[in-house]
């Protein structure tokens, strides 16, 4: 495949990648509708070209996708998603953190994990089609949660399945989990592990990568900075001197130092840590300087950065209180020993490892030896432009069977 965008042949500005691929051990390098026009065809199958000529693999992902499912609201994905698995003839069992699937081998062994998430983010209107009626244009499949993770979960759903008709794995066994709330609170994978009994030897993470091994995600630090100022009457403020009574001002003076401040060490692989404000408040009245304002603040981490120091730099830099709103999401990494990533070098010896700067529920994964891979080009999730390549989405769930059959012989 080449490296530039995962599958699709252009750079992707956002990642790091592997120069020499996995035979050659390179080093990891950056690279960085309306409602009204709606036509649903939940109730009719699906539209577009290809209607009639889907894979397995690609009904699952068009059935997955017709059945809406943001965040906090995936049971009735996970209700479709058990029965589909029980026609399967696979041992399937849901509960409120996961639906899991399980395919036991002959003999004792490792437990190989494959997980991936349910939940999708909200639609929005920007849709110039249906993005519940699973449509496929020009060999892709069209929807929300195609890409992010339908896709994905769909390929390992249905490599269990082609594994399970083989009659299981030669030893061990392969887990699928299809957990919720990954695009919020990352509150249902943590519940599901804990059900497990104990961590599975290895885990492949479901998300978009263009079938190229992740070997590195950010972690996510959410803080939020608090100016104080003092109310004046904005009618007086110039006279009395605005700008230390204004907590509004002590903002719009700090948050520009960002750009320029060292939070970390650089990472070899994920480069600097960033943080980026999302969300500001401020002001109470429209003739009254503002006494507090605030900023949420997005800090992309890596494994070099101390998260104490991180918090003391940025309320020096901004001026601010600095209070913490979720430290949990740490980074994440492959073990250098890690025996998945060298299986996949052996089935795909052209492949280029990258580190992400996006995060996911590898983070409660990260004791184990662990990948993140899947079909899909990320920079389409959470858009109105999400379509799976099928052809693609069929490479995913070829390779996933293959991980499991030879981490499992």
């Amino acid at each position: 495949m080449p490296a530039g965008r995962p599958g699709r042949g252009q750079a992707d500005p956002h990642h790091r990648r592997a120069g020499g691929g996995l035979a050659a051990g390179g080093t990891v390098h950056r690279r960085r509708c309306r409602n009204d026009d709606r036509r649903s065809s939940r109730s009719g199958g699906l539209s577009g070209e290809g209607a009639l000529s889907l894979t397995p693999t690609a009904e699952l992902l068009a059935a997955l996708v017709r059945i809406p499912s943001p965040s906090g609201e995936e049971g009735a994905v996970a209700q479709w998603l058990e029965q589909w698995a029980r026609r399967a003839g696979l041992d399937v069992h849901r509960d409120d953190a996961a639906v899991r699937i399980e395919v036991v081998g002959v003999r004792p062994g490792p437990t190989l994990l494959l997980a991936s998430h349910l939940d999708t983010v909200p639609a929005g209107d920007a849709w110039e089609i249906d993005p519940f009626a699973a449509e496929v244009r020009d060999g892709a499949l069209w929807g929300r949660g195609a890409v992010d993770a339908k896709g994905p979960l769909s390929a390992m759903c249905a490599a269990a399945a082609r594994l399970g008709a083989e009659g299981g794995p030669r030893c061990g066994r392969l887990l699928v989990l299809a957990t919720y709330g990954e695009e919020t609170r990352h509150t249902s994978m943590p519940r599901a592990l804990e059900a497990l009994g104990a961590l599975p030897d290895a885990a492949v993470v479901g998300e978009p990568t263009g079938l190229e091994p992740c070997i590195a995600q950010r972690g996510l630090l959410i803080l939020e900075a608090i100016w104080s100022g003092r109310a004046v009457h904005a009618g007086w403020a110039a006279e009395l001197g605005r700008r230390p009574d204004s907590a509004l001002d002590a903002a719009v003076r700090g948050l520009p130092r960002l750009a320029e401040t060292e939070l970390a060490p650089i990472d070899p692989l994920l480069g600097a840590t960033v943080a980026t404000p999302t969300v500001m408040r401020a002001g109470e009245a429209r003739n009254v300087t503002p006494e507090r304002a605030t900023a949420v603040l997005d800090v992309r981490t890596t494994p070099a950065a101390d998260y104490d120091v991180v918090r003391r730099r940025l309320s020096e830099v901004l001026g601010a209180e600095i209070r913490v709103i979720s430290d949990r999401l740490r980074p994440a990494r492959t073990p250098d020993d890690s025996r998945l990533l060298a299986l996949f070098g052996a089935l795909r010896p052209s492949a280029t490892p990258f580190a992400s700067p996006t995060s996911s529920d590898w983070v409660f994964l990260r004791e184990v030896d662990a990948i993140k891979l899947g079909p899909g080009d990320s920079r389409l999730s959470h858009t109105s432009r999400e379509a799976m390549p099928l052809e693609e989405v069929e490479r995913g769930t070829g390779l996933y069977l293959e991980l499991a059959r030879n981490f499992l012989a």
